[in-house]
Order: C-alpha cells, then structure tokens, then sequence
C-alpha cells in the first residue's frame, strides 16, 4: 500500500524548507556512501508516532521563468493532486500578505484537509501575532517554530489524524507486483503494450500521457501471476505537469512502494540522465528488487562495443546498483522484451530468500579470516554472530561488541561476501549492526 501524502505548501521565504527538514530529521541525508546515489530535496520519508509518511515540500518544485504568483499557483495546484493533507505555512513576522490570501484561495476549492500553520513564532510571548491569520478562513493556526521545532508535533498529530484508512493489500502475497518508472518519453507505456502484445495504454511521442495508475494481470505460461503497475502520469493537463521534471518523481514514488519489483527504464537514444539516478536511487533506498531496462536499443548503430560500453556508463552512472541486472529491449521490434517476465521472476525469487543462520554464519567466519575486522585505538571490532531477519529486502543483522567500530567498508566487504556466496542478483541487502548484550 502506497504510504500517505503530506504536501507543504506557502510563498517563498516562509521556512518551508526548514520545516521539511524539521520533520524528516535525519532521513533527508543520503545514506549510501557509494557515488551516484542522488536524492532529490522536494520529496522525502518521514514518520510520526509509528505512521510512516511521504513528505513533499512544494518550494522546491522548479517552475522557471513562470511569474511569481504563477509560481505558488501551480505549487498549490500540485499539492492539491498529490496530497492527502495539505500543510499551509505563513509566517507570523510577515503577518497575513496578498500572496498568502492568494494560496488560500486555490486552498479553498480542494476537498483535502488544510492545516494551517504560521511559522517564526519562537516563544509563547508571540502567540498574540496568529491571530490575523483566521481572517485567511482555514481554521485554527497552528503556531510553530521550525528553526527551534516548537509546535511541530501538534502540527504533526493532526496531520496524521486525517490520514485515509489502512486498506487491505488487493493482491495475493504470491502475485508479484513489478512497475515501469523512468523519465517522460523513455518508452513505459509501449513496453506494456509489447509485453501484453495489445494496446492497453495510451502510447503517444509527448511527454507525460500516461495520466492515471493502471494496474495490469497476466500469467506467463509457467502459470505465474503478474500486476503491471503503469506508473500514474499526469491526470491534469498543464504545463507545469508537462514541463516539471522534478515533478514525475513524486509519482514513480507511490508506484514503487507498491511493487516488488522496479523495472529503471532508460532511453538508449538519450543516455543516461540525472532524472533517471534520482527515481532509481528510490527504489535502492526502498529496498525494493531493480532491473535495468535500456528501451529503444534497436534505435542505434552498433558495433562489437555498443553493448559493453553503454554497461560500462550504466555501472558507472548506477554504481550503488551493481546488483541489478541490465536487459537491453525494443518496444518496437519486442527485442528481448520475451525475457522480462522471467528476469522479473528470477529478482522476486531473490527478494525473498532466506538463508539459514549457520550457513550464514559460516560466511561471516571465513571472511572475518579472509580479511580481520578493524581496530581503533587497540580495541579490536568483533563479530560474534549474524542472522537473517526480514526478506524484501534480505535484512541481516549481525551482532558485534561495538557497533560504531563497523565501518561501512567492512561492512561493504561483509555484504560483497554474501552476494559472493548467494544468488542476491537484482535486490539490494541490508546489513544492520547491533551490540551484543
């Protein structure tokens, strides 16, 4: 199930971005310590009191040489699509502004609760200053402060208490859900429509068609179930959906988290771009099984080198995903597209495997020998035992004296090791350490 939506929205120079950052906390740095994982500030992960949550800070959507109130009209508009709870920020130094009037008004017409909070209030003696804010007709302000983080958590209780009910996952756990994502204009659609061998999406040569989620059954002839989901395009036609690269991203997101599996699709004719690691390094952090899909191979002229050097730019460009096979295919001419499902198959197979504690553990001791854990200051890290603990993504956890002493390096030897050793191809592993008590 695709995780709720909360959209912060508010003119420039009211602290949204440091409100995003106040409640993503930590999340919103890159994690991986290998080049290429790029993330991209307009959307994050956050959670409060248990309920996990996608976070979009609207300031950071791009929109160009569109005028000023343009600007905060489109960003508001997008909110209103995107989101199940809209956050409003203002700002109590400024008092109510014409642009904030003109934000509530587009506010107004949504059917999404609006929260509306007023920023810069750093202490209790400056309560007094909200309350210009009621005339914008949104209820309640909610006073914050998000360079000292005060107000934040109500903010964030009533927030989360309009989240939409949980729903039941709509398919078997045996059905493997895989989706399509990359850029506008990569090919997703017109590789549906080869694989299913009818035309069951829109095709067209503009960017942005594919206007709503389109979940898609089929069984290969082995007799195993499949859900296709189409990434949602764009519903609205505009030119901020069309022209806002940044903007596709926010939707591959609730793809992703519903799948198993994420099909990267890039455009052979046009390389690799920075939209293409940014919506890639979303489904590395979600743990989710990846396949490389280079569309429109049969588009270029080739020689003996072609294929090695355009895996070569791939394993440079994508180094955090050396895991995920790279399948080279043509919508037009079904090149290889005949592969898919099987390779698709063959990473779910890998997201789920489960290996037993003692093998597991024989690993661990042979490379321990191969290469000795580190020291610091005479003290030695020691390993005393690892164990599987969760699949999709496999999820170790190894038990150690002193877990600031695992570098990641060790740690990145540790799960060179286990894929050494295991058929992990297509999914990423996890390695978490933990002392031992």
């Amino acid at each position: 199930m695709a995780k709720p939506v909360i959209a912060i929205v508010g003119r420039p120079n009211v602290g949204k971005s440091t409100i995003f950052n106040r409640i993503v906390g930590e999340r919103i740095s890159i994690v991986e310590d290998i080049s290429g994982v790029t993330r991209d500030r307009i959307y994050s992960q956050a959670e409060w009191l248990g309920k996990e949550f996608n976070l979009i800070d609207t300031g950071g959507i791009d929109l160009g040489d569109e005028p000023f109130l343009d600007q905060i009209k489109y960003q508001a508009e997008i909110a209103m699509e995107e989101a199940d709870v809209i956050i409003f920020i203002t700002n109590s130094r400024d008092s109510v502004t014409d642009a904030d009037e003109n934000v509530a008004k587009i506010l107004y017409r949504t059917k999404k609760p609006v929260l509306l909070a007023v920023n810069k209030v750093d202490n209790p003696d400056m309560r007094a200053e909200i309350f210009d804010f009621y005339t914008l007709g949104l209820g309640e302000p909610y006073p914050i402060s998000g360079s000292h983080g005060l107000g934040i958590g109500d903010l964030l209780d009533a927030a989360i208490g309009h989240f939409p009910e949980e729903e039941e996952e709509e398919y078997d756990d045996s059905v493997i859900k895989f989706s399509l994502i990359g850029r506008p204009n990569v090919g997703k659609s017109s590789i549906i429509n080869a694989m299913l061998g009818e035309e069951r999406v829109i095709v067209s040569s503009v960017a942005g068609t594919t206007r709503d989620a389109i979940d898609t059954q089929f069984t290969d002839n082995e007799g195993t179930e499949f859900v296709m989901i189409d990434t949602a395009g764009m519903r609205k036609r505009g030119k901020v959906y069309e022209s806002t690269e940044k903007y596709s991203v926010m939707r591959a997101l609730r793809a992703i988290e519903r799948s198993d599996v994420v099909l990267v699709v890039l455009n052979a004719e046009e390389g690799i771009r920075e939209q293409d690691k940014k919506v890639a390094g979303y489904a590395h952090e979600a743990g989710k099984g990846v396949i490389i899909v280079v569309n429109k191979w049969d588009t270029l002229d080739k020689d003996n080198n072609t294929v090695k050097d355009f895996e070569r730019d791939i394993r440079s460009e994508f180094a955090y995903l050396s895991y995920a096979p790279i399948v080279f295919v043509s919508a037009v001419t079904k090149q290889r597209l005949n592969k898919l499902p099987e390779i698709i198959k063959r990473v779910s197979e890998n997201q789920r495997l489960r290996i037993q504690s003692s093998v597991l553990n024989d690993v661990i001791l042979d490379a321990v020998a191969m290469n000795p854990t580190p020291t610091d200051k005479g003290k030695r890290l020691r390993i005393f035992y690892a164990t599987q603990v969760a699949i999709k993504p496999p999820t170790f956890v190894v038990f150690v004296n002193d877990p600031e002493m695992m570098h990641f390096s060790y740690s990145r030897f540790l799960e060179n090791r286990i894929r050494d050793t295991f058929v992990f191809e297509g999914t990423p592993i996890r390695i978490l350490t933990r002392q031992r008590k």
